[in-house]
């Protein structure tokens, strides 16, 4: 039952802090189940994130119902998905009622415009720390051509994340990737 609990801990955290959708969210997933309860190591959080980047849906419940299942069954992924979203759902009850009533306040409107750069790092330092793991098993060289072509990818020619991801996913399967010897950095 203690691994239950921290499972609810872990994600309702997550979802409660998780201000502004499921890309805050994910840096707030990774420290509560790789560093704090250590249900997965970095590479294993990195797989479920861009499987469930592939997939249609908010990111923070699948990622919930993945890591929820894995480490704690089908119980797991109930207590999981129900932690994620009660958050929301509770927030969203209390607000509603009052939304109309604040929401022409400079606090309110300043929140709003405050959480945008705070999600911006965020997302930035996660990013720099997949890219420091990815020298690992790639190398710089071949991790900044893959950031490169995927950012162009997805700036210049407007392809979808997913489509980026699900073509990166199957290169990695069919393509021998090897870290570049020491003198090649």
């Amino acid at each position: 039952m203690g691994k239950q609990k921290e499972i609810f801990i872990a994600f309702f955290r997550s979802g409660m802090l998780g201000f502004g959708g499921g890309p805050s969210t994910i840096p707030l997933v990774h420290k509560e189940v790789v560093e704090t309860y250590k249900m997965m190591t970095d590479e294993e959080f990195s797989d479920v994130l861009s499987i469930g980047n592939t997939l249609p849906g908010p990111i923070a419940t699948k990622m919930a119902g993945y890591i929820g299942y894995r480490v704690g069954g089908w119980l797991g992924l109930v207590n999981a998905l129900i932690a994620t979203v009660l958050p929301t759902v509770l927030l969203m009850i209390l607000l509603l009622a009052s939304l109309n009533q604040i929401r022409e306040f400079d606090f309110v409107k300043g929140m709003t415009n405050g959480v945008v750069p705070i999600v911006g790092v965020m997302l930035a330092v996660l990013t720099w720390d997949f890219l420091k793991k990815s020298q690992k098993s790639l190398g710089w060289v071949k991790g900044a051509i893959i950031l490169v072509a995927s950012g162009v990818s997805m700036i210049l020619f407007h392809i979808h994340p997913g489509i980026v991801i699900a073509v990166l996913l199957l290169l990695a399967l069919f393509l021998p990737f090897k870290k570049e010897e020491d003198g090649a950095k």
